[in-house]
């Protein structure tokens, strides 16, 4: 059974349209959360709002937003003159585009949901777009307003089914110049790329997100249970890496060789700094 929809509305392709509902994808209920307590009483806290200057508990009807366009010089606004601000949304996720598949920057993915058909009005045109953009390798780029704001998804064929992606706004992500504005080129050797191509190819597999390990959550939930069985805790700090000081002798040992490995053309040479063989990692 489909889990409770979170949007219901219309997809609308041209003169074409049936009703859809939006489930989410991703849930983070099932992660372990913790309250917050008083050390010395043992009781449960709980947050409040307060007043910068004078210190007193201010409650939910005397709350106002404000923005600040100086330093300590805010303009503020009544929850009424936010929600004007806030587009009208006609219950439509309008497609306006459809685009190749291979040429999508999932740089720009935010959110993913399910998206289903909402009735049996729905089951044709929901099957023919589903196998539309499975058999042309294609998504649908649509518009909604969701959640208050103007949105734009991307929608697309997933197993028996559609999904509908969030995406960011081109102001929201930031220029990869930025990021990568301080990484000097660099020319590698012919040996070290033959050896990085080795170590790739014997441990290439496929996706299997069921082998993924949330590693600070099981050691969380680990730690709950001996908390509540009174058991003690046994704490254990972070290792480590180790430093790499000779990238080829890493390389080499990575890829199994011996310290005198094999050249791609069939001659040997030894590492400055040979180093011991150990599992591959």
């Amino acid at each position: 059974m489909a889990p409770r929809a979170v949007w219901k509305g219309y997809l609308r392709i041209g003169e074409l349209s049936f009703p859809v509902a939006l489930h989410t994808a991703v849930s983070t209920s099932e992660r372990v959360s913790f309250h917050g307590f008083n050390r010395a009483t043992g009781n449960r806290l709980r947050r409040e709002f307060v007043d910068r200057d004078t210190g007193e508990p201010v409650g939910r009807d005397e709350q106002v937003k404000g923005y600040e366009v100086a330093p300590d010089r805010y303009v503020v606004f009544e929850p009424e003159e936010i929600a004007a601000a806030v587009p009208e949304g006609d219950k439509t996720l309008a497609v306006s585009a459809f685009l190749p598949c291979a040429g999508i920057d999932d740089l720009y993915f935010d959110r993913p949901y399910y998206l289903t058909p909402a009735g049996p009005e729905a089951e044709e045109g929901y099957g023919l777009l589903h196998a539309a953009l499975k058999r042309r390798e294609v998504a649908a780029l649509a518009g909604a307003v969701l959640f208050r704001r103007a949105r734009t998804l991307l929608v697309r064929a997933h197993e028996d089914g559609l999904t509908a992606t969030l995406l960011n706004f081109d102001y929201e992500v930031r220029a990869a110049s930025e990021a990568f504005a301080d990484i000097a080129p660099l020319r590698i050797d012919k040996e070290m790329l033959e050896l990085a191509r080795h170590i790739i190819a014997s441990k290439t597999g496929t996706f299997d997100p069921t082998a993924f390990e949330d590693r600070y959550e099981a050691a969380v939930v680990e730690l709950v249970r001996a908390k509540a069985a009174g058991r003690p805790v046994k704490l254990s700090g972070a290792k480590k890496p180790a430093k790499v000081v000779d990238l080829m002798a890493a390389l080499r040992a990575s890829a199994g060789l011996d310290g005198a490995s094999k050249r791609a053309g069939g001659r040997t040479r030894k590492s400055a700094t040979p180093a011991p063989r150990r599992k591959a990692g």
